[in-house]
């Protein structure tokens, strides 16, 4: 387990409670503004601004190896000229003829010990492994990674949007219990193009957290304010169920897609530049589907925010709800495995039970705890499932 396997965890602590807030920040704001397809469509646009910053980065990252490069070079040439006058061997050309003589020797006493298929066999598999190794591991280029962002936007839109839809439809605890089932999704969407592996231990580890889903969704909550009580369970909506269900599986798509193009570790592509380019062709070719929304009765008539203090809010939530914690998230995914990042937003059911107990003095029933607890559990078979496939023999 890597540094950055290890940073990947943090980040998805992080994520887990960004994610938490700005969804209750986003029911607050729906409450003055309910306008699901404006907050998706700022949120996922604002991330254009990666954009520049990684283009500052490389130019920096540039300047720094010209500079670097220009001072070992001026270093080796003054090492040769001195060394060229401290080694009397250079300038009487005796040094040229006693490395050719050796090199002569040691070729003829290669070519008689070693048979041509000996000779071959090696070179064949040492061409085969740098083949392999130019194929995994090779950088996209710019032109590249402007492509996938271009592939990737409409599908990260949707995402959000489906989210954003089931926020405005139905409460947070069920918006966030069913896109917990996307570690489903993401299992067998990853198995299928091949960018995770399937063992015993991951299909426990999702079954295990899909069963404390279902447990806190079968589970009683109730506040001590009746108030409360009766408008989470009116808030209950079948359509907001079915968006929550439709994020989760595109949420599964994105996760598994976005690992194959940024590679192990995030080594193939810059992960600013891929977001930023996702922003970009948001802001740019995305803005036309509210008027398809709108006509089929899906997004309420468009209008803009009343009030400075409501724009401030729906900015700000932006900021952190969307363009801090995705890039966090992306992060999350090209540094541990897209299972594992998944089943860890999971997490946001037991962190949301216990910010309610406290904040809203809400009561849980031992099922909803239950199955908070096999959540928590899912998330760490994921992450030791490689370790009980070796000591299990699975």
């Amino acid at each position: 387990m890597g540094w950055r396997y290890r940073a990947g965890l943090l980040l998805i602590g992080a994520v887990v409670i960004i994610w938490v807030t700005s969804a209750e920040v986003t029911q607050d704001i729906y409450e003055k503004y309910k306008q699901p397809f404006a907050v998706t469509y700022l949120g996922a646009s604002l991330m254009v601004v990666y954009l520049p910053i990684a283009f500052l980065k490389d130019w920096l990252c540039n300047l720094l190896k010209r500079r670097s490069s220009k001072s070992g070079k001026n270093a080796e040439s003054m090492n040769e000229y001195s060394a060229g006058f401290s080694s009397p061997l250079k300038h009487n050309g005796v040094q040229k003829d006693f490395e050719l003589e050796i090199h002569t020797l040691s070729r003829k006493d290669s070519d008689a010990d070693l048979s041509p298929c000996a000779e071959e066999r090696p070179l064949v598999s040492k061409l085969k492994d740098n083949l392999n190794v130019l194929k995994h591991d090779r950088e996209l280029t710019p032109r590249e990674i402007a492509t996938y962002g271009f592939y990737l936007a409409p599908l990260w839109f949707f995402t959000e949007y489906f989210a954003n839809a089931a926020l405005a439809r139905t409460s947070v605890a069920s918006t966030t219990v069913l896109s917990s089932t996307s570690g489903l999704f993401t299992l067998f969407i990853g198995a299928f193009l091949g960018q995770d592996s399937l063992n015993i231990a991951k299909v426990v580890a999702v079954f295990v957290s899909m069963a404390g889903v279902a447990m806190t969704t079968m589970g009683k909550t109730w506040a001590t304010d009746e108030s409360q009580s009766s408008a989470s369970n009116g808030k209950h909506s079948v359509v907001g169920d079915i968006f929550g269900l439709s994020s989760a599986m595109s949420y599964g798509l994105f996760t598994v897609l976005l690992k194959k193009f940024g590679g192990e570790g995030g080594e193939k592509a810059d992960v600013q530049k891929l977001f930023g380019y996702i922003g970009l062709f948001t802001l740019v070719a995305l803005w036309w589907l509210v008027l398809p929304l709108t006509a089929m009765g899906i997004e309420p008539k468009f209008m803009i925010p009343h009030s400075a203090k409501l724009d401030e809010l729906v900015l700000a939530n932006g900021f952190v709800g969307s363009v801090l914690s995705d890039y966090f998230w992306a992060l999350c995914v090209v540094w541990t495995t897209p299972l594992v990042a998944t089943l860890g937003m999971s997490l946001t059911i037991p962190l949301a039970m216990v910010a309610d107990m406290f904040i809203h003095g809400r009561h849980y029933s031992a099922v909803y705890i239950l199955g908070s607890v096999q959540v928590f559990a899912g998330f760490v078979i994921a992450n030791l499932s490689d370790w009980f496939s070796k000591k299990l023999g699975l």
